[in-house]
């Protein structure tokens, strides 16, 4: 029920937005905690992150996480709705353990299972998001600390989320980043990029069998609590890149500029490349290094060591350029606060959406040999003039701007909006 507004009592301090909250539902109107679904891929969670980091309430977050067992076998099984994969994972186990007993009878040794975080490789060394522990803790504090946000990514965390707001419905504000490809109406707010409706497109329904259209997800439109991106929420805002500023002043001030900053990450699904794209990458920067003052190169976890050790052995020598050797502290802040421009390879929607958000040139390399709804995400960034093609004949001392892109602001402003309606309001 939308609480009713009174007028200010003379004398009072206001509060935000002008109303105390004794005139505003009390406590229970007033978001000022979130938790924070994750599945243990940064490139996810920081979807998650960056908005409630949006919305003010970064200090008052809980980060749960949705995950898998890895390694061996299971990493023929992520196709498994992941509380199915965990009880396959069991029922190995189980075997694995009357196998060991039995072999250690006959003198025998059986290989150890693969192993995550130094465990074993099911799920005990993590924080595990449990439906029940939240719905609990979110409908017991409700009266007291208000309403929960819970914001979730990606599609392991789909159920939980989902579970969580049909379990807790009239304590939580549930949004959902990333398309879950059916029932919306689980979720009180979804967020998603622009490509994901690429298959309602007529282009795309040329590309796939009559037969097969009716399983091609979405397919309906996007509805009103849809909100539509360019590309992936994340936590690169002005205040971000001022600390990182001054954090990596003494490494990044003295280099000589411009600085031109790679960004490679790895072949994909819908993008797909070897060492081909890195030849082509080392051939058009020998092309464009002498109008550069320096440049520095980062792989990402996903780039295959072919790929890297190709550039290595090329470029590692180069008295111009510098390859981060994967070493802590991560320079990647630092990079999109001192460059001066970008070259990104095409398969990250992630890195591509963060160069973008700086306003900076940025170029990009491989996406002629993307395909599907990367082909549209690609279109939307050369149509709103955030990236270039990088050919290798570019002058890397003219430089070029743009309205940075700024997805992630204006999904917290839709979720401030949606709020609202429902008579509630989030402050930090």
């Amino acid at each position: 029920m939308k609480p009713i507004r009174l007028p200010e009592p003379p004398g009072s301090p206001p509060s935000l937005g002008g109303v105390p909250d004794i005139f505003e539902g009390g406590v229970y109107g007033v978001i000022r905690r979130a938790v924070i679904i994750g599945n243990g891929y940064p490139a996810t969670e920081n979807q998650s992150i960056g908005l409630v980091r949006a919305l003010g309430l970064t200090e008052k977050q809980t980060l749960y996480r949705v995950t898998r067992p890895r390694g061996g076998i299971n990493e023929w099984l992520h196709w498994l709705p992941v509380s199915v994969h965990k009880k396959f994972y069991d029922i190995i186990s189980l075997i694995y353990s009357y196998s060991r007993i039995l072999m250690a009878g006959r003198g025998k040794k059986l290989v150890p299972l693969p192993t995550e975080n130094g465990h074993s490789a099911g799920l005990s060394s993590v924080l595990e998001a449990d439906v029940k522990n939240i719905v609990r803790m979110a409908k017991e504090t409700s009266e007291k600390d208000g309403p929960l946000l819970v914001v979730a990514s990606g599609r392991d965390t789909i159920s939980i989320a989902s579970s969580i707001r049909r379990l807790a419905s009239e304590s939580v504000f549930v949004v959902q980043i990333q398309h879950p490809r059916s029932r919306l109406d689980r979720f009180d707010m979804v967020i998603a990029p622009q490509h994901d409706y690429y298959p309602l497109t007529p282009r795309a329904q040329e590309q796939v069998p009559r037969f097969l259209r009716r399983y091609i997800t979405p397919r309906e439109p996007p509805d009103g609590h849809v909100v539509l991106t360019v590309g992936a929420l994340h936590h690169v805002d002005s205040a971000a890149l001022r600390s990182a500023a001054n954090a990596w002043h003494d490494e990044f001030a003295p280099l000589p500029k411009p600085l031109l900053v790679v960004n490679i990450g790895g072949p994909t699904r819908y993008c797909r490349y070897s060492t081909d794209l890195a030849k082509q990458l080392i051939n058009s920067l020998h092309n464009v290094v002498t109008s550069c003052g320096s440049v520095r190169i980062s792989f990402s976890r996903r780039t295959p060591e072919k790929v890297s050790n190709v550039i290595l052995k090329e470029l590692g020598t180069h008295p111009k350029i510098y390859v981060w050797d994967g070493e802590e502290p991560n320079p990647h802040m630092g990079h999109l606060a001192w460059a001066d421009a970008f070259i990104v390879t095409a398969d990250s929607v992630s890195m591509l959406s963060e160069v973008c958000s700086t306003g900076k040139p940025v170029y990009v390399i491989g996406a002629e040999r993307c395909s599907w709804k990367f082909v549209e995400f690609h279109k939307k960034l050369r149509e709103r003039g955030l990236v270039r093609p990088f050919t290798g004949l570019e002058d890397m001392s003219e430089s070029w701007s743009y309205p940075p892109l700024n997805d992630t602001a204006e999904a917290a402003s839709r979720v401030h909006k949606a709020v609202a309606e429902r008579g509630w309001r989030l402050r930090p």
